[in-house]
């Protein structure tokens, strides 16, 4: 490379991924194969539309590359093409989000998500962001005294507020969702459930959690994470009207776009423009990696080993919420031992460790130096650790916080 000060930058991020344990619930590493595809020379392409309607020329080889990802992305969670379609284009998933509630919210109509301080993201209603500035957020949290998802209260509050959509997935929930729980609050609103997997796709994948799909009209999520791909995102969706829900009415001779078709006239044209074909190649490869016994295998130890280092903590006197995790993420409450959060994982961080500072469940602190942290395995396991190194970590971390 002849720029010699990027090349520098990139061998010192190279260097600092390698030499530090990462524990960030969102980050994971990518294989060769991944990164060879991201760097080739589909980056170089233009390729505004879809598979065989595209607005460039020169797409018959992208058209490929995308059918091919989309029939992976299928495949890997065992759906059935004359049901269900995909959409592969999504640069992350927070556009992944917008293009589902762009078609099926109607303006200023009301998404039922977590709210951000019990686990939710941003995405699914939060003032700050997009969702919450066009759309009117409809809260739900967790009990104050399990600190997990109350089904019955959230039927209760969607039954009240009558949502267009209920969001279920979320970015800091350690436990296993219910899906059919929750198909049973969309239906007491009339609404549609759209699942956001980011965080547990690949676990999904893997059969460490069951699948949403049986119960979601529309399942978004992000490709990297527990799934191990690039960065990007995918939607999943219906080839008929919802669940329960019949064809609306239409004028004479026209028939009525199914979820499927609405999804992809909101990606292009309504929000992108060309998709990222680098980014399309490298997911056609992580999606097939995630088809395999290799990977099952991996998100049983990604499980495991967040079992036993969350387990190891509280061993160690620190209260864990909601008393453990079933997944690959939990929460510490720091604060309950005299630390803040940017405290806490500014001292690990300097002691090699990288972790986020988290709210937890009924916080009293700010978001901006919250009372938890949030820690995650699946990056330490895609380099190999098992059980008895997540207590040697735990133990560490223990002692590092305690100076």
């Amino acid at each position: 490379m002849k720029d010699t000060r990027i090349k520098n930058l990139l061998a010192a991020e190279k260097k600092r991924q390698k030499s530090v344990i990462n524990l960030v619930a969102s980050e994971n590493y990518v294989s060769a194969d991944v990164l060879k595809a991201l760097g080739t020379e589909t980056t170089n392409k233009y390729a505004e539309g879809y598979s065989d309607a595209r607005y460039y020329g020169g797409n018959e080889i992208i058209d490929k590359i995308e059918d091919l990802a989309c029939e992976r992305a299928l495949k890997l969670f065992k759906l059935n093409p004359k049901k269900w379609g995909v959409n592969v284009q999504p640069h992350s998933g927070s556009p992944a989000n917008i293009a589902v509630y762009q078609a099926l919210v109607p303006k200023g109509g009301k998404i039922m998500g977590m709210t951000l301080a019990h686990g939710g993201h941003l995405t699914h209603g939060h003032g700050v962001s997009f969702s919450g500035k066009f759309w009117e957020q409809v809260p739900y949290g967790v009990d104050q005294k399990t600190e997990k998802i109350n089904y019955d209260a959230l039927i209760k509050i969607a039954k009240k507020e009558k949502p267009a959509i209920v969001v279920a997935g979320y970015s800091a929930y350690p436990r296993k969702i219910d899906w059919k729980k929750m198909r049973e609050v969309a239906d007491a609103a009339g609404a549609y459930l759209m699942v956001d997997m980011a965080h547990i796709s690949g676990l999904i994948a893997g059969g460490q959690h069951a699948s949403p799909f049986k119960y979601a009209d529309v399942v978004t999520t992000t490709t990297h994470k527990v799934l191990r791909g690039p960065r990007g995102g995918m939607i999943y969706s219906r080839h008929d009207y919802g669940i329960g829900k019949k064809a609306p009415k239409m004028k004479k001779g026209k028939i009525a776009p199914t979820l499927f078709e609405k999804i992809q006239k909101s990606v292009f044209p309504g929000m992108q423009g060309g998709p990222h074909m680098n980014q399309i190649a490298a997911l056609a490869v992580a999606l097939k990696e995630a088809d395999s016994a290799s990977f099952k295998k991996y998100t049983e130890q990604v499980v495991k080993n967040a079992k036993a280092l969350a387990g190891e903590l509280k061993n160690l006197g620190w209260r864990i919420t909601s008393g453990g995790t079933d997944n690959h993420v939990f929460l510490v409450d720091v604060w309950k031992e005299g630390l803040t959060g940017k405290d806490a994982s500014t001292r690990l961080e300097k002691n090699g460790i990288i972790v986020n500072m988290n709210t937890i469940p009924f916080d009293t602190r700010s978001p901006f130096n919250p009372s938890g942290l949030r820690l995650g395995t699946a990056a330490e396991t895609t380099r190999g650790k098992k059980e008895k190194d997540m207590i040697i970590l735990a133990r560490q971390i223990d002692k590092i916080l305690r100076k």
